[in-house]
């Protein structure tokens, strides 16, 4: 167990001040919860299991959107009761309760390679066996670490990245309603790009856990919803604004949608961030609104996406902004956020070619295009072009995928 409970307990602590919701089984499982962990410091599988069948029980009833919300618990349940069963050295039931922690969603590879309470069984050939196929799915770094090449001589014909000019009317506007010229300020390029970013970060609260309901996918729309209705947003919705404001002010920007490898297809997070070109240092910069976040190397030079990833993989040292947060509630730890989070999500990425306001709200009749980058490492054909229809909207949605990053990380 060690900090697990904790970490999860934080977790859950967040999410359940977003939601709020069912709020009778949330104090039956805190009960629930405060039973089981005295079950474990008194290593007492017996009572533990009491406390969890009766759990299993009352979970059972609930709706599949509340089974879901409370999925949480359930897995950090079997895997507590691992650590029960392999303190005790019974290493049969630690690996059949580890199994389905795993089974049922656990996802954090590098705790069960510290844990100390899995100590017992750790050289179980069972668990080695169950560990190392954990691995090819939930160790994200050894998985992004395995996705590292790229095929630069693949010459496929693919649709140009385009810029929607600051002149624009509906650009022009934005700029001049919301006063970016002054949020931006007077020093270099660099100062007005991260002033920017600060701006749109301390504006637009993050809210992942439901759909904000705005339809028109632009800057304007985003800012008005989120000062009227006192909303927040999705981590795609801010890439959205950031983009505008910077296109507004001149800046080609893009909106870089950060996906798993998720090879059993059940990984329905994602992030989505964006990258601004500085003719003045003539590169992509790795911007991210949702945390505040910027990224360096050791010589405290700003990165792009593309050397991040490389970054990473090869082991090159990185220096995250010290300021960068989520909501101002919580601050983002570069270990976590890089060499966990971001690694799962930047196996490939994803990229509408048309960056511009309102590219990407959806009407009848309109084609939105999209290129995607994968490594070679991926299972999946890599060179097609993917055709759908957005059944609500009657919007066509083209995907091409490549596998060169040139391609993709074309300049402006």
């Amino acid at each position: 167990m060690n900090l697990r409970t904790t970490f999860l307990g934080f977790l859950f602590l967040l999410t359940s001040t977003t939601f709020g919701q069912n709020k009778e089984f949330e104090d039956f499982m805190n009960l629930s919860d405060s039973l089981m962990h005295k079950a474990y410091k008194e290593k007492n599988p017996d009572n533990y299991l009491l406390s969890l069948n009766r759990f299993n029980e009352e979970y059972s009833k609930l709706s599949d959107k509340d089974k879901d919300y409370f999925r949480g618990f359930v897995i950090n349940a079997f895997y507590n009761l691992s650590c029960t069963y392999s303190l005790l050295n019974d290493k049969s039931n630690s690996i059949i309760y580890l199994k389905k922690s795993l089974e049922a969603g656990y996802n954090d590879y590098g705790h069960i390679q510290q844990d100390s309470d899995l100590d017992n069984i750790r050289e179980e050939e069972a668990f080695l066996k169950l560990v190392q196929a954990f691995r090819e799915i939930n160790d994200y770094l050894y998985i992004l670490k395995k996705a590292g090449k790229y095929n630069l001589q693949e010459k496929e014909e693919l649709p140009k990245f385009t810029y929607q000019s600051a002149l624009d009317p509906k650009l022009v506007a934005l700029r001049k309603t919301f006063n970016l010229d002054s949020i931006a300020g007077n020093g270099n390029e660099v100062s007005k790009i991260l002033n920017i970013l600060h701006w749109v970060h301390n504006t637009v609260s993050h809210d992942g856990s439901k759909e904000s309901g705005i339809k028109d996918i632009n800057a304007y729309a985003i800012l008005n919803a989120v000062k009227t209705q006192h909303i927040g947003v999705c981590c795609g919705e801010l890439a959205t604004t950031l983009k505008d404001c910077y296109l507004s002010m001149g800046w080609a920007s893009r909106k870089i949608y950060c996906y798993p490898k998720d090879s059993l297809g059940i990984d329905n997070d994602s992030h989505v961030i964006n990258v601004v070109y500085l003719p003045s240092i003539q590169k992509w910069i790795w911007v991210d609104p949702t945390n505040d976040a910027y990224v360096m190397d050791e010589k405290r030079e700003l990165l792009g996406i593309e050397e991040v990833r490389n970054s990473i993989i090869n082991d090159k040292p990185l220096i995250l902004n010290p300021d960068a947060n989520w909501n101002h509630k919580s601050t983002v730890i570069k270990e976590y956020y890089l060499y966990s989070y971001m690694a799962k999500n930047l196996y490939m990425m994803e990229c509408p070619i048309n960056s511009e306001y309102d590219s990407e709200t959806k009407r009848a009749g309109k084609t939105i295009t999209y290129i995607r980058l994968i490594p070679l490492d991926y299972h999946k054909e890599s060179l097609k072009k993917e055709i759908s229809t957005n059944h609500e909207t009657q919007t066509n949605i083209v995907t091409y995928w490549t596998h060169n990053p040139d391609i993709f990380w074309q300049t402006p």
